[in-house]
């Protein structure tokens, strides 16, 4: 199976169970159990993962993390209004680490869990409902345009791989690594600069290098969906069991938590006053 930037889909085992009877994020005629096709072998760990399974469960990771983004949000203006920042600012740090704890569990056990995965859209939800409700307070309704323009170049990216206007080729993977990689660094420079008083300017307000860098990153993030879609488009001709639908989801929903805090903040720069 290809590689993919996303650590998530690196996990995936190879031909599991076989080859699946379809491919390609579209399903033949019949090809549905219960719609004509032959049944699975018993239980979903048994057979062979089909795109209903990604669509199901990344729907049900997005539904989650919304729920409670939404909900953490208002909480969080309410808060804010109050004069109490202290807990906006524990429930962001908090959701921040426990999505983190649970995405390296993810990732370094290769555990295709349900709960693990609906747990860290849970912990996302309330970190970026936190962030959301204090962006609020910074720039009315701009949390609802970053989820329009998160969801929107989600379309986008899906409509682009599916037509094959960019093909996924094994030099456009090595680039697009490259480009995360190049990305996290710098992101991590300037984390690291900062704690020593130094204003690398990346992150720094409105300025221009830091419209620049947010503008980066979201084209970074978009284009790594295509990679994300063409690892769960092998996973499912590879036949890989059902059951890792689950990890699928828990890929998407990270490069889409990385979108939609790279759109809030472009949005804030250029709003904000």
């Amino acid at each position: 199976m290809r590689t993919s930037s996303n650590p998530a889909f690196r996990n995936l085992p190879q031909g599991a169970v076989g080859q699946a009877p379809y491919a390609g994020f579209q399903q033949p005629q019949g090809g549905v159990p219960g719609h004509g096709a032959p049944q699975a072998p018993s239980g979903e760990a048994d057979r062979p993962m089909t795109v209903d399974d990604v669509v199901m469960k990344t729907g049900a990771s997005l539904g989650v993390t919304l729920l409670i983004g939404i909900v953490t949000a208002i909480w969080a203006q309410t808060q804010i209004a109050a004069g109490s920042m202290g807990a906006v600012t524990g429930a962001m740090i908090g959701g921040m680490i426990v999505g983190l704890i649970l995405a390296l569990v993810i990732i370094f056990k290769q555990k295709a869990s349900a709960a693990m995965t609906l747990a860290y859209s849970a912990a996302e939800g309330v970190f970026l409902g936190a962030i959301s409700g204090v962006f609020e307070m910074i720039v009315d309704g701009v949390a609802l345009q970053a989820v329009v323009g998160t969801a929107a170049v989600f379309v986008v990216m899906l409509v682009v791989y599916k037509t094959g206007a960019v093909k996924v080729t094994p030099k456009f993977r090595k680039w697009m690594i490259g480009a995360i990689g190049g990305v996290a660094v710098l992101m991590l420079f300037n984390l690291v600069m900062g704690l020593f008083g130094v204003n690398v300017g990346l992150r720094d307000g409105g300025s221009t290098l830091a419209i620049i860098f947010s503008i980066v990153c979201i084209g970074v993030a978009a284009f790594s969906f295509l990679l994300d879609f063409d690892m769960a488009d092998q996973a499912i001709r590879q036949g890989v069991p059902a059951k890792f639908a689950w990890y699928v989801a828990f890929g998407l929903m990270t490069t889409l938590v990385w979108l939609y805090l790279e759109i809030l903040r472009l949005l804030t720069y250029l709003q904000g006053e």
